[in-house]
């Protein structure tokens, strides 16, 4: 008797997946223990294991199909001895997609925006398109009325865009403003396709948001003395070089994991890495996105060294020529929105690094001294900590450090 194979719960939350890809073809001969096809759920891709021996006779739901209900038939399975025509009658519906969600009940006189994610074609139809699909369209640049939905109910899913894509489907008008597709109330846009970068850092940061138990720790640094040197010193170097207070702020930091050599850690399944030297991976924003390139042994260089490398680094981030040794594998990481007048932030820990240090903008500030009110330049700086790896008297201790530093910027050079 024909065995169905439906789409199994993976997780105790699952209700729906997507059939990513089918690992065997019609025609095969399965044997239990064999992986059929790769599930994605909300969180992970998995793979199906048989459970039974034959003939993966026929395949119900084509791959890239997404919202696939648990417990929906996606394969049939023909055991040993039996023919194709034991199929007949076995065959059942089309796997049912999930069960939409309730309507929601917007406030008198609000209409509700329609669930469903659908084009209108220019004769007035109606074409069923998958988040994934469409995405892929977009990205593409690919008109999706020229393209033919074989998914239930004609359905546009994944494949179908590969298919059009492979074949040079017909593509969407350049620059066209696209349509906003998720709800009739939606403005009109233009969709800029993500770059593989920006996908990157899309994917590394919802990694580190999801993964890493963020906590933070804000601290006041007064910046005069800092000030004063980096005047003096820029006036000695007579345009040989010039140093910013970023420049100043690598070197404190790298001083600091120096004295904490507890925060200069990362994280793994295998346990806490060490870190020997400090290599700073200071954000740069360029037009293409956010990277990091990397100063290595930096607590072993001086100032000008570091200003130097600095430049060039961020130049060579700006143009899209970092190579890979330049931007990986630093142990810390600095985030400066200073000069763009930010005052203080949080930012997102870059993994596997355990810490990373945000640094707000220097401006005047009322400060007591002595019992008495003065005025002082004034940063505040935010460590955000993977409480995985470093404990927060840990990231206070390094904070306590790294003010000392910067409140006496002589330290730092000796």
């Amino acid at each position: 008797m024909p065995i169905i194979i439906t789409m199994p719960a993976l997780s105790p939350t699952m209700t729906e997946g997507t059939l990513a890809k089918w690992l065997l073809k019609e025609g095969d001969p399965v044997s239990s223990g064999d992986m059929l096809a790769e599930i994605e759920t909300d969180k992970a891709t998995m793979e199906v294991e048989a459970i039974d021996d034959g003939v993966l006779a026929r395949i119900l739901v084509p791959e890239g199909t997404e919202g696939v209900a648990v417990n929906a038939p996606i394969a049939i399975l023909l055991e040993g001895g039996e023919d194709a025509s034991a199929l007949d009658g076995a065959v059942p519906a089309a796997a049912p997609m999930a069960a939409a969600a309730p309507a929601a009940v917007a406030p008198a006189g609000i209409p509700v925006a329609p669930a469903a994610a659908v084009s209108k074609p220019a004769d007035g139809g109606r074409t069923l398109v998958s988040p994934l699909a469409r995405r892929m369209a977009a990205q593409a640049g690919l008109d999706l009325a020229s393209v033919k939905g074989s998914g239930p109910r004609g359905r546009i899913v994944k494949v179908d865009i590969e298919a059009a894509i492979s074949r040079g489907g017909v593509p969407v008008a350049a620059s066209a403003p696209v349509a906003a597709d998720t709800s009739v109330y939606e403005g009109e846009f233009e969709l800029q396709p993500l770059t593989t970068m920006r996908k990157t850092i899309a994917r590394r940061m919802s990694e580190a948001k999801r993964e890493a138990p963020h906590f933070y720790l804000t601290m006041d640094c007064e910046l005069d003395a800092l000030l004063a040197l980096r005047k003096d010193l820029n006036a000695q170097a007579d345009g040989a070089f010039k140093l910013s207070v970023n420049d100043l702020v690598i070197k404190a930091t790298a001083v600091a994991l120096m004295k904490v050599p507890d925060a200069n850690v990362g994280y793994g399944d295998e346990g806490i890495r060490h870190y020997k030297s400090a290599d700073i991976s200071v954000a740069v924003a360029s037009e293409r996105g956010l990277i990091t390139p990397v100063i290595r042994n930096a607590n072993g260089k001086g100032l000008e060294a570091i200003s130097k490398e600095m430049r060039e680094l961020a130049e060579k981030a700006s143009a899209g020529k970092l190579m890979p040794e330049e931007y990986q594998g630093g142990s810390f990481s600095i985030s400066n929105l200073g000069m763009y007048g930010v005052k203080q932030f949080d930012a997102v820990i870059n993994i596997p690094q355990a810490c990373i240090l945000a640094v707000g903008a220097g401006e005047q500030r009322a400060v007591v001294k002595d019992g008495a009110l003065a005025i002082a330049v004034v940063m505040s700086v935010t460590l955000s900590v993977d409480h995985r790896a470093v404990d927060g008297a840990v990231g206070a201790r390094f904070l306590a450090a790294f003010r000392g530093l910067l409140e006496d910027p002589m330290t730092m050079l000796l």
